[in-house]
């Protein structure tokens, strides 16, 4: 998989229909997004990609995903797993092998060697400099389907990864706490704690997944947040996301805890989020988490920059305080902001919904409606 941001001409084969693909297949693949969602966060400038080797019979036989920068990468891993038990098998993938040397020998020729005769593949390489893996293995004598299952894959591990490359900005994800009347806060500005320790447990797991953890001023002075990411024991992650304050009018006291030491610390004065993304993205940022408040969300929201959405949900009402979220400038039903539901999972006594909006808000809608 690549190390860079160069886009590909527009000329990938036609995929082929994922109905040709076999139930241990897609099986396969379904473990192979798994394995690339258990690295997220860590492979960063390589996407997180899962990879499985099935032997001859197409019994699962190696797996293995993307190893941190240097390291080896997805299919090298697994096939070292496999042995010699690849030989005449299949590698199910959710990234076209690549086909370019960089830190690492290309991953196409691995295969090669290993004698993999099938190759499934959920995404196409989107760049142009690893590009050519799939012709590279056809080539060789194997077979290679390309696009199974390749939403599933785009939406998953690799979405941060093909939003800097398509987009040239980061993924932002909004993550928010809130009671069931959509209250973040109290009417005395009170919020601590509104979900219990297991939703705080999932915060904690989802910064893990980020680059950079982002609030406004007015979080950063009501809470003062630490914004660092913390283990199962309560103990500090040896890998610490970018902690992000905007903060236009340099209100950010010396003594606030994200200046503290325990993580890295940005404080920026971008006028707008979509300055703000432009400038992480040059630090190297692909995965945003917005934690601020009401009002940065509502900005974001606005703005069409927030591609997944995360809420917990306390059972809990308070009838004032602090909504949600901000003025979006929508004054008619049918101008409501809406998204998807993709996920909904118990915490404890709360609930969590992952979603993906549809329908964006405001001039920075982009033309294929997905953030």
């Amino acid at each position: 998989m690549s190390n860079t941001a160069s886009e590909r001409p527009a000329v990938t084969p036609a995929h082929e229909s994922s109905a040709a693909t076999p139930a241990h297949e897609s099986s396969a693949m379904a473990r192979a997004r798994e394995l690339g969602a258990a690295v997220l966060g860590t492979t960063h400038p390589n996407p997180p990609v899962g990879a499985v080797v099935l032997d001859a019979a197409g019994v699962p036989v190696g797996e293995g995903a993307t190893t941190p920068p240097g390291g080896p990468h997805a299919e090298v891993v697994a096939l070292a797993r496999a042995g010699e038990r690849a030989r005449g098998g299949t590698v199910v993938v959710t990234l076209e092998p690549c086909a370019h040397t960089g830190r690492t020998g290309p991953c196409a020729d691995a295969l090669l060697a290993a004698g993999i005769a099938r190759v499934v593949v959920a995404v196409p390489e989107p760049t142009e400099l690893a590009g050519g893996g799939a012709q590279r293995l056809r080539d060789g004598g194997v077979e290679v389907l390309l696009g199974v299952e390749e939403a599933e894959a785009a939406d998953g591990a690799l979405a941060a990864w093909l939003t800097g490359i398509r987009r040239h900005r980061p993924f932002v994800v909004w993550k928010v706490a809130g009671t069931l009347d959509g209250r973040v806060a109290a009417a005395d500005g009170s919020s601590r704690w509104i979900t219990g320790p297991e939703a705080r447990a999932a915060v904690h797991r989802l910064r893990a997944t980020c680059d950079a953890v982002v609030v406004g001023t007015g979080t950063a002075l009501a809470d003062d947040p630490q914004l660092t990411v913390r283990d199962a024991d309560g103990a500090d992650a040896a890998r610490q996301p970018l902690r992000v304050v905007m903060d236009r009018r340099g209100r950010l006291p010396g003594t606030a805890r994200v200046l503290d030491g325990a993580a890295p610390t940005h404080v920026s004065a971008a006028p707008s989020p979509r300055e703000l993304l432009a400038e992480l993205f040059t630090r190297d940022v692909r995965r945003v988490l917005l934690e601020g408040g009401p009002t940065l969300a509502a900005a974001f929201l606005r703005d069409g920059l927030v591609d997944e959405v995360v809420v917990h949900l306390a059972p809990k009402l308070l009838g004032a305080g602090a909504p949600l979220v901000g003025d979006l400038g929508i004054s008619a039903i049918d101008d409501a902001l809406t998204l998807d539901v993709v996920d909904v999972t118990r915490l404890g006594g709360d609930v969590q919904v992952r979603l993906r909006p549809t329908r964006h808000t405001g001039a920075g809608r982009p033309a294929d409606g997905r953030g």
